[in-house]
C-alpha cells in the first residue's frame, strides 16, 4: 500500500509546479499584451507560495522526513543538506520576490525586467528542487522507511494539507486560494489567456 506521505508530496508538488508556470504565464501575458500584470493576482500567488510550500509542506519535509531519511540512508546525508538549504534559501528568496514585486508594482516599468528575471530564476530553482526531491529521495524513503516511520508521518502530513491540490484542511486560506482560481491563469487557475 503506498504510503499517504508519498500522495500528499506529490500532489503538493503539483500544485506548487501548476502556480509556478501560472505566476510565470501570466508575467508573459502581461508583457505581449504591453501592460502591467494584475498586481492583486501577483501578491495572492507569492503569499501563498510563502504561507503554504515555504512554510508548512518544507517544515514537514525538513523536521520530519528528512531526519528518518538520514538515519536509515546516510548515503542520501549531502542531497538531505542541499535540500535543507534550499528550503532556508526558498523563505528568503520568497521575501525577496515579494519586494521585487511591490518595487514593480510602485515604481513601474523601469522595475519589471528585474522582477521577471526573478521569477524566472525562482521558477527554475524551484522545479529543479521538487524534481530532486521526486527522483532522489520519494524513491528511497518508500525503498527504506518502516510501516511505523509512515504511520507516523501520514498523521503529521495529512493534518495541514494544501487547499490548491484539492484538500480542504486550511480553511484560513480559501480567501487567498479562490482569488488564485479565479483570476490567474491556468494551470492553477480559471483566468483567461490572452
Amino acid at each position: 500500500m503506498r504510503p499517504l506521505t508519498l500522495t500528499i508530496i506529490q500532489e503538493e508538488h503539483a500544485a506548487l509546479a501548476a502556480m509556478l508556470r501560472s505566476l510565470s504565464m501570466l508575467l508573459q501575458q502581461s508583457r505581449r499584451n504591453g501592460t502591467p500584470p494584475d498586481f492583486e493576482v501577483l501578491r495572492a500567488m507569492l503569499f501563498y507560495i510563502d504561507e503554504f510550500p515555504e512554510r508548512l509542506h518544507h517544515t514537514k519535509e525538513t523536521t520530519l522526513l528528512f531526519p528518518k531519511l538520514r538515519a536509515k540512508v546516510p548515503g542520501l546525508s549531502e542531497t538531505l543538506k542541499r535540500l535543507d538549504q534550499e528550503h532556508t534559501n526558498g523563505e528568503r528568496a520568497i521575501r525577496h520576490l515579494e519586494h521585487l514585486m511591490i518595487a514593480y508594482e510602485v515604481m513601474g516599468e523601469s522595475r519589471r525586467e528585474a522582477f521577471e528575471n526573478a521569477v524566472g530564476r525562482y521558477v527554475e530553482f524551484y522545479l529543479s528542487h521538487m524534481g530532486l526531491e521526486e527522483q532522489t529521495i520519494l524513491p528511497a524513503a518508500k525503498a527504506h522507511l518502516s510501516p511505523e516511520d509512515w504511520a507516523e508521518l501520514d498523521q503529521a502530513f495529512a493534518e495541514n494539507r494544501d487547499p490548491l491540490a484539492g484538500h480542504g484542511s486550511l480553511e484560513i486560506y480559501q480567501p487567498v486560494v479562490q482569488k488564485i482560481l479565479h483570476k490567474a491563469p491556468a494551470p492553477i487557475g480559471l483566468g483567461a489567456s490572452t
